[in-house]
């Protein structure tokens, strides 16, 4: 029988890396603190001057370097620049071993504690937690690891959720929480009261002034531009969701609403816009307003009335959707009498009698008698329609036409985006080349870390705006684009005094603000066919939605009359509108 002769391991070899031996570890040390709170801070400096005097103390080891965020969650590891420093340095061969106070200072994610010893351990670099005396390397396993790393996180949740029943006991007693100002207020911390700032209230007074007369975001936010008005942050460029953001808020009435956004979970940190799913409470008459509630309420009607039939998560249950127009008439149609948007469905589909319609969506989602005298019309009839509208318009205010089809080439021949984008373009690079060689000094050591951060946050602030500013010109440019197509067709049309023949949806979207179907006769009737299109010029005029229709594909003969038939009689020897019909200005 063969005997079994054990070799026994080299316990000096426990030192050696690949047959490299090491004299002397590498050592770091890894501090964090969560909180700037003085305490904090002094825990902090107590930690770096503890790791900085324990390593130097030990013969076997040289301080590598000591890695330390301060002021910064342990949550997410993606914000801790030290931290992704320590890693760098760690995948570089630059770090033997790598010692922290606890699993928690190093990381309160399991997942996060477990990804980056593994990926240390593959490298032979080992971490040793000292509360814990968990060494990674010598360890038997990752159960007691996983276990505690498991508790660390599950603290943080137990803190989390115990921080927002306190700020939600503070909401309840009315203690403003989470406000930091607003354009048009200034904060104050001492007393957690707020005030307003005159200079800046003028600009809030203006926009709501301007929304009410019918004026929109976009055109505010380039008035204001124009004007020479800087946002709260002093800058001078104004985004259409800024103004919109600010018509929106209830403070400038006097009110407050807290809660509006809530945290999904502690982990993530993401933070979500609150639709129900998290308590909200109000403050009514809490200070000083800037608008009276009266424009406030008018500014609302006006833009619920503008959002209605979108796919916005306010007008959607909360649901969060995107909005796209699919057809010519989505979200263009408007009922007569319950000022609800008409949807496009589709009847007999899988017959020859199929035919596509539009119905009022109060009626079709909550029943008829929530909207009993809306019927659906036709979407080849709203077609014909439009056409007739079209040429009595063309023929009957051919000036008023002309004059808006030169004022709208007026403002885009004055348009320098593409100058914009380029200046943008430009910044960003220069930004990004600057953020660059920041890092590198820092990396360098030539700069200390609180220039550092400093001027890495300001230039991080710098290309936030910028970008912004240039998503903004992006989508401007976009729209310039769709409105120069959709003027030159129209241009087209109208310079060589033509009839359209076919219904062309880039005319219809460049001269109609909105259709409304259904509404009442000059008898007092309820007329639910009556299509009325508003023209962005300013004009409006109806006509009997009946005379369009197609005809049935199974009436007789006899009873069908032609397309010229049905229509002849709306306009007279004048080419002016008949009795049933009106032109009005709006």
């Amino acid at each position: 029988m063969s005997e079994v002769e054990v070799i026994r391991a080299n316990s000096n070899l426990a030192n050696q890396k690949r047959g490299k031996e090491i004299k002397q570890l590498r050592v770091a040390a890894y501090c964090r603190v969560s909180t700037d709170s003085e305490d904090q801070l002094n825990s902090y400096k107590s930690q770096v001057s503890y790791y900085s005097d324990l390593i130097q103390k030990n013969v076997e080891w040289v301080l590598a370097d000591i890695y330390a965020d301060e002021a910064i969650t342990g949550t997410q590891v993606t914000k801790r620049g030290d931290f992704q420093r320590m890693i760098n340095d760690c995948m570089n061969g630059d770090i033997d071993m790598v010692i922290t106070k606890s699993i928690s200072r190093f990381a309160r994610n399991t997942l996060d504690t477990l990804k980056y010893v593994r990926m240390l351990k593959e490298r032979e670099i080992a971490i040793y937690f000292e509360d814990e005396k968990i060494n990674t390397l010598t360890m038997d396993g990752e159960l007691l690891l996983v276990v505690l790393s498991s508790v660390a996180q599950q603290e943080v949740e137990n803190i989390s959720a115990n921080v927002k029943k306190g700020l939600k006991m503070k909401m309840k007693r009315g203690e403003l929480v989470g406000f930091q100002g607003c354009l048009g207020y200034d904060y104050h911390p001492e007393d957690k009261s707020i005030s307003i700032n005159e200079k800046e209230a003028e600009i809030v007074r203006y926009i709501f002034q301007r929304y009410v007369e019918g004026a929109g975001g976009s055109i505010i936010s380039r008035e204001l531009e124009n004007l020479g008005y800087k946002t709260k942050r002093g800058t001078p460029t104004w985004a259409e969701t800024t103004v919109l953001g600010i018509i929106k808020n209830e403070k400038y009435k006097g009110d407050i609403l807290m809660g509006k956004t809530f945290t999904l979970d502690p982990i993530s940190k993401r933070r979500l816009e609150n639709f129900g799913e998290e308590d909200q409470y109000y403050l009514r008459n809490h200070h000083e307003p800037i608008v009276s509630a009266e424009i406030f309420d008018k500014a609302q009607e006006i833009r619920m009335r503008r959002n209605r039939g979108r796919n916005t998560v306010e007008n959607n249950g909360g649901k969060r959707e995107k909005y796209s127009r699919k057809y010519a008439f989505s979200c263009m149609i408007d009922c007569g009498y319950c000022e609800s948007t008409l949807t496009r469905r589709r009847w007999h589909s899988s017959t020859k009698y199929s035919k596509t319609i539009w119905q009022c969506v109060t009626s079709t989602k909550k029943g008829k008698k929530f909207c009993p005298d809306s019927k659906g019309i036709p979407e080849e009839a709203i077609e014909k329609a439009f056409l007739e509208s079209y040429r009595i318009m063309c023929n009957n205010n051919k000036d008023v036409l002309e004059e808006f089809l030169q004022r709208m080439e007026e403002t885009l021949s004055y348009n320098t985006i593409h100058k914009e984008i380029a200046k943008m373009e430009k910044e960003i690079q220069g930004l990004e080349n600057k953020k660059n060689k920041l890092v590198d000094m820092r990396l360098e050591n030539i700069i200390d870390k609180n220039t550092y951060e400093d001027k890495y946050n300001s230039l991080m602030q710098d290309i936030n705006e910028k970008v912004q500013t240039r998503e903004k010109s992006l989508s401007n440019l976009e729209e310039e684009k769709d409105i120069k197509k959709r003027l030159l067709a129209f241009k087209k049309v109208l310079e060589q005094n033509e009839v359209i023949e076919t219904f062309d949806r880039y005319v219809f979207e460049s001269v109609v603000e909105k259709v409304i179907v259904g509404g009442v006769d000059e008898d007092g009737n309820k007329d639910p066919a009556m299509i009325t299109f508003v023209y962005k010029t300013g004009l409006s005029n109806s006509l009997d939605g009946e005379k369009f229709k197609p005809a049935r594909r199974n009436a007789k003969k006899e009873n069908t009359k032609t397309s010229n038939e049905l229509c002849s009689h709306t306009v007279n020897e004048d080419n002016k509108l008949c009795s049933h019909s009106s032109t009005d200005t709006l």
